[in-house]
């Protein structure tokens, strides 16, 4: 059989995290980068120059009618996800948003709905679930083997400088928030995939150090999960020197601590054939850490999920982190949000 031509990826908003997106499609098989936009034109042929693309423009519209777009990436700040992903929907183009999807679940909802009607993929980038450490964790909680769970909290406390508040970061109307949205989402994600969407939620926040901003530095949380187990969430940017990002799973037979994507505590009742191994390995090179400086991640946890999205447009499948999956996070974040500004328990669902 011919090898099929390579799907051709676009980026739409090329700030900071759109560099991550084409290095990562870069890495690809089965893919290339063939056209980028933003409004300034400058930086467009800059950016393109840099990453070897073809094609450069300030119009949107141009770039979606650029023969051979398969996939567009809207990097654009999270409250200015919704045009750009509709437009692209409506041109018939599977989407990748960097996180959140949007910065309300109303306007999530109008990029889902449109994406079922034109029968396109909607992949919100959330690549810490790509992990290796990430997958370990919930392959254990799948297996049963923390037993009942007991607590399940994320623990996000990193450290922004005061000139990373500039622009729109830290702003209602265009971040969608804070540390809650902005950083402490991807926690918040990978806690309700191991654990299960919290049903009730009390949450408090304060701007404890940033006062220039609109939204909140620092955020505290208690949770309460359907099944009666516990946790909380803390999370900050406000604080010196900023840590690894901890996630702590812990249940009746057995807890782990997942330190970014590594696994720091991996401890049961009942030993099983590989647990040494796992406790000796570590994905913490591959995936990077976000803990001091925005620009440290790495690409290699988008790398995995955007060759995920193309395997499964090439196999047919869906992807393994869809639109519906990415929402979630986003109903987590409001209701946090809701809490903190009522003063009063909020549930979910």
């Amino acid at each position: 059989m011919s090898t099929p031509p390579p799907l051709g990826f676009a980026i739409y908003g090329l700030g900071m995290v759109a560099d991550f997106h084409a290095q990562a499609i870069s890495h690809l098989q089965g893919a290339k980068l063939v056209g980028v936009a933003t409004r300034n034109a400058e930086k467009a042929r800059a950016f393109a120059q840099k990453h070897g693309v073809p094609f450069a423009t300030t119009d949107l519209g141009e770039l979606l009618a650029r023969p051979g777009v398969d996939v567009v990436c809207v990097t654009t700040s999270s409250g200015a996800h919704l045009e750009p992903a509709l437009a692209a929907i409506r041109a018939g183009k599977h989407v990748i948003i960097e996180k959140p999807i949007e910065i309300t679940t109303e306007r999530v909802d109008q990029i889902l709905e449109a994406a079922r009607a034109a029968k396109v993929w909607v992949v919100p980038i959330f690549q810490g679930r790509f992990g290796e450490g990430a997958r370990t964790v919930k392959a254990a909680i799948a297996a049963g083997r923390l037993g009942k769970l007991v607590l399940a909290s994320a623990y996000v406390k990193w450290h922004r400088a005061a000139q990373y508040y500039t622009g729109t970061r830290g702003t209602l109307a265009i971040d969608g928030g804070g540390v809650i949205m902005a950083q402490a989402i991807h926690g918040l994600d990978l806690l309700q995939w191991f654990a299960g969407m919290p049903s009730e939620v009390f949450c408090w926040s304060t701007r404890r150090v940033y006062g220039q901003i609109e939204a909140e530095d620092t955020a505290s949380a208690a949770l309460k999960f359907p099944d009666g187990a516990l946790g909380a969430i803390e999370a900050s940017t406000a604080l010196w020197p900023g840590w690894q990002r901890r996630l702590e799973i812990c249940g009746a037979t057995g807890s782990i601590s997942l330190e970014d994507d590594r696994i720091s505590k991996w401890e049961f009742k009942d030993a099983q054939p590989g647990d040494e191994a796992i406790r000796a390995a570590s994905g913490q090179a591959a995936m990077g850490t976000g803990a001091s400086a925005p620009n440290t991640i790495g690409f290699v946890g988008h790398q995995r999920q955007f060759q995920d999205l193309v395997d499964a447009l090439r196999e047919n499948r869906a992807p393994a982190l869809d639109g519906d999956e990415g929402r979630k996070a986003v109903a987590l974040v409001r209701a946090l949000y809701a809490s903190a500004k009522q003063g009063r328990p909020i549930r979910l669902g």
